[in-house]
């Protein structure tokens, strides 16, 4: 068995890899919410046993990164280190709510397993993901929808104060400047530090404090939050 000289190796899959063989595919991502921004985006191809996040484990120190500040770097590190064919920030940027970003004639060799991530913004540590998803083999176009998860690695304070860094609390930035500012905070602490579904923003009417700086009647959002269209040629 493969194993990566990354602390995502705790997360290899035990299922038997699939049989193998050249695809090439197109890929869409369309953000579904209504106030949310995607930011730079990670698509990559790789062998079904490795995973970049599951649910109800922990995060590891990059998906972190991710999922805190928009900070892609380290989880390409790790695609590169296992063999993966990825497609970095096809975006050029964030993705703006009814917005789509598109990868085209997409050759992701003999890897098998599509995963898909980007932080959600305005949101503490909330990504848009799928994991580990299996590429059919026969030719066609395939949708999938894709919740947003929680990181469980920081408090949903909803405090937008330009944090991002791993360990450093608060939103890095609200992109639509549709928020207020001058918050108290949600909540001081994350019960669930496991990878798990999104509560969802909480929000307020305040523009000059109250306990959050989103705003309830833009942020709030429910899953899914993005819809994946997959066209196996």
């Amino acid at each position: 068995m493969l194993k990566s000289t990354s602390t995502i190796a705790a997360l290899l899959m035990s299922a038997t890899p699939l049989m193998a063989s050249a695809q090439v595919i197109d890929v869409k991502i369309t953000n579904l919410t209504q106030g949310i921004y995607f930011t730079p985006i990670l698509a990559t191809a790789h062998s079904p046993e490795y995973s970049l996040f599951q649910a109800g484990q922990m995060a590891s120190p990059e998906l972190q990164a991710m999922a805190e500040g928009g900070d892609i770097a380290g989880l390409v590190s790790i695609a590169d280190s296992i063999g993966a064919s990825s497609q970095a920030n096809p975006a050029g940027g964030l993705l703006a709510p009814a917005s789509y970003t598109m990868v085209t004639d997409w050759d992701t060799g003999t890897n098998t397993a599509l995963t898909v991530v980007a932080m959600l913004l305005p949101t503490n540590d909330g990504f848009v993901g799928l994991n580990s998803w299996t590429i059919p083999e026969q030719a066609g176009t395939y949708t999938v929808y894709l919740n947003g998860y929680d990181a469980g690695t920081e408090a949903n304070d909803e405090i937008v104060n330009g944090g991002g860094m791993p360990g450093a609390p608060g939103i890095p930035a609200n992109p639509g400047g549709n928020g207020g500012m001058g918050a108290t905070g949600v909540i001081a602490e994350e019960v669930n530090t496991m990878i798990h579904i999104h509560p969802g923003n909480v929000g307020d009417s305040d523009p000059e404090g109250g306990m959050s700086d989103l705003d309830s009647r833009i942020h709030r959002w429910l899953n899914p939050v993005a819809k994946l269209t997959v066209t196996v040629k």
